[in-house]
Parts: structure tokens; sequence; C-alpha cells
């Protein structure tokens, strides 16, 4: 407890008793009696033969239940273990190498490691660090190819994470590293640490084919990642459909439906070869394992298919659309809940282009606009 805050309270014998009361604060100086605490206790720790002098090895983790002037920052020293200088420690903590190993002169190091803190007298506590030297790299990392679906309205593509490259290898420690070519930084970024690739705003209409490769430190390997970016046009969001499909959530339509369900649907839908299917958003049905997929038909002319008809077409090609995926409704207005009796109900969709969902999986990712559906009553 660093300190006390004390209420007291004179009273006199008087009558009537008259009192007062001052606040006493009572602060509890730290000394130095914890000495710093490594986590874990000992280390262990992997360096391939071969790799340059400089190459980081390990982050030691060092606390300390001291006041901040009792802890940080700390002085780190090697006692032993390192008699040929073939590691060096830098003052964060981090252990790096000195010379470049090889794995026929020397497998293993025991190095015993001292922390010493900033107090008045310094308390010191020590781990031992266990590095093994193994063999470089014998295996090439492999990756699987990427196509994105970016889904937006015009001239309005706020940017983001819009998928991720998976790659392995068959190197246990090998640790992969991620790059782009520079010519695209403007427009694209990857994470060299996990392979997220992300979109800066403002992409054109278009299709783009990035120069990605992951590298293991020894050999690099190209990954092909192709992105469509599709522009939506306010005509499009007037003339949708929507098809609501029973139990499969969005990262299972994309992965292992969608292409097949796309070939499927246009065959049900297109009157002419020349006619384009586009697919804008899909979304979960709120409370519900149901998933609703919005699309339009734009004719080769330029105009776009009624709702009407397209939901004809639908209804005619339902069965062999199920061969592919099981259907709960064909939607053109979502009037659950309203009774309008000599009315008619009135649907108004609407897209949220900044509120953009992404869903991922390794060989193929969606990113659409999130959208919202309001009905009502009208004479």
């Amino acid at each position: 407890i660093s300190g006390y805050s004390l209420v007291v309270q004179a009273r006199d014998s008087g009558t009537p008793p008259l009192s007062s009361s001052v606040t006493v604060n009572v602060d509890i100086s730290d000394v130095n009696d914890n000495s710093p605490v490594f986590t874990p206790a000992n280390y262990t720790a992997v360096i391939q033969e071969n790799k340059p002098v400089g190459t980081s090895i390990l982050q030691l983790v060092v606390t300390d239940k001291d006041s901040f002037h009792n802890g940080p920052p700390f002085t780190f020293t090697i006692l032993t273990g390192n008699e040929e200088e073939e590691f060096t420690l830098d003052p964060h903590g981090v252990l790096r190498s000195a010379v470049i190993f090889k794995h026929m002169v020397s497998t293993e190091y025991v190095l015993c490691v001292q922390a010493k803190d900033s107090g008045k007298p310094q308390q010191v506590s020590h781990t031992y660090v266990q590095v093994r030297v193994i063999e470089e790299s014998i295996h090439k990392p492999t990756a699987i190819p990427l196509e994105i679906f970016i889904v937006t309205m015009e001239d309005d593509f706020p940017g983001g994470v819009i998928g991720k490259i998976h790659a392995t290898d068959q190197d246990v420690y090998d640790v992969l590293t991620y790059t782009l070519k520079s010519e695209q930084k403007s427009l694209f970024k990857v994470n060299s640490h996990d392979g997220k690739i992300i979109a800066l705003g403002g992409l054109d209409n278009g299709k783009y084919i990035l120069n990605v490769s992951v590298s293991d430190g020894r050999f690099q390997v190209p990954i092909d990642v192709v992105v469509h970016v599709e522009q939506l046009v306010q005509e499009m969001l007037q003339n949708t459909v929507t098809i609501r499909f029973e139990n499969v959530s969005p990262e299972d339509f994309v992965g292992l439906h969608m292409h097949g369900f796309r070939r499927t649907l246009r065959n049900a839908v297109l009157s002419q070869k020349q006619d384009s299917l586009h697919i804008i958003s899909i979304q979960p049905v709120v409370g519900s394992s149901q998933l609703d997929m919005l699309f339009a038909v734009q004719m080769h002319s330029g105009g776009f298919y009624k709702p009407a008809y397209l939901i004809q077409k639908l209804t005619n090609a339902r069965r062999h659309l199920e061969n592919v995926i099981r259907i709960s409704a064909i939607l053109e207005k979502n009037c659950s809940g309203l009774d309008c009796q000599e009315q008619h109900c009135e649907q108004s969709l609407s897209i949220d282009s900044h509120s953009l969902m992404t869903y991922s999986t390794a060989r193929i990712s969606f990113v659409c606009p999130r959208f919202y559906r309001n009905v009502r009553c009208m004479c």
C-alpha cells in the first residue's frame, strides 16, 4: 500500500461540544526490497546455423514489484557461457548472435544471465538460457494462392484488412516474413509478420495482381494474390433480390459454396451470356443461422433486370440451385410482421459503405458493405 488518507477529529468537552476535522496523508516511501523477476524463470531458444550476425534469438522479460525508481531500467549481463563472445545482450534484454553459428561446431550453449535493477542498493536476479543450434532451412515455404473480391460504393472505399495469406513451412523453427513489391505500396500493404493484406482507401474499379512473396530467411517464394474491385451504382440497389440460405456461416459460404453457386445462379437468371451477375453483399441474419445474399443482374445494354423477373427465374430454377446449397427463402420484399391489408409493402435498401465486412478463408476473401432493409406499408 503506497499511502493512507486519515480524517482526524478533535472534539472538546463543552456544552454543546464543538469539533473540527483535519485530513492527514501518510505516504509510504519504497525501499528496494524486491529483486527483479524473470518470466519464465529459465529460457530455451533456438537459432539456425548460418544466420547473419545480429540475429535476434530471445527477448528476456523482467518485472519488479518495487516502485518505478527502484525497478527498471535493468542492467543485463551474461555471467557465464559466453567466454568466446558468441552472444550479445542489449540494454532492452534482447539476446543476439555475435558470430555465424555452425551446427557441426556446437549444438548447444548454456548462458547464465544476470538482471540488476536501478534501486539503491541494487537487487539482482539470475536466469539460465539454453540456446540450441539447429540446421538451416531445407524446405521452401508453401503458400496458398489468394483471390480477393471487394464490393464498394462508387469512389467510397475506406480501406482496411481485406484478407490473409496462409503459408506453412516444414522446417519447424522457421519464421516466415511477407513482403510486397514497393511499386504497389501506394495502394496495398502486407503485414510482414502475419501475412494480413491491407488495402488503402480510394481503390478504383478493376483487377489488381499483387507481387507478394514469403521468405523463411533462406528461400523466397512468390504468392499469387489477385484483388477484384467492383464499384456499385445506385440503380443496382433499386433492383436487388435477396436469397436467404439455411444453416451456413459467411466464411463457409465464401470458401465452399460461392463459386459454385455463382455459376449455377448465372445459368438460372441470365438471359444472355453478355449479362452480368453482381453479388452485392452477404450478411448473417441477426439471431439465426441464416445468411442473406444480395444480388442484381445487369443487362448487356446497361440497364438492370427488375426483381419480379429475377424472382420468377429463381423460382423455376430453385431445385437446381438447392443442389449446391439449401435455400430458406427468396425475398424481394421482406415484410415479415407487417399486415398491410389493402395497402402494399414498400422496401428501401441502404448501404453503409464505411462499415465493411470481411469474410476471409485460406483461398478466397470477400469484402462487402453492410446493408439495411427498411419496409413500410404504403397506400
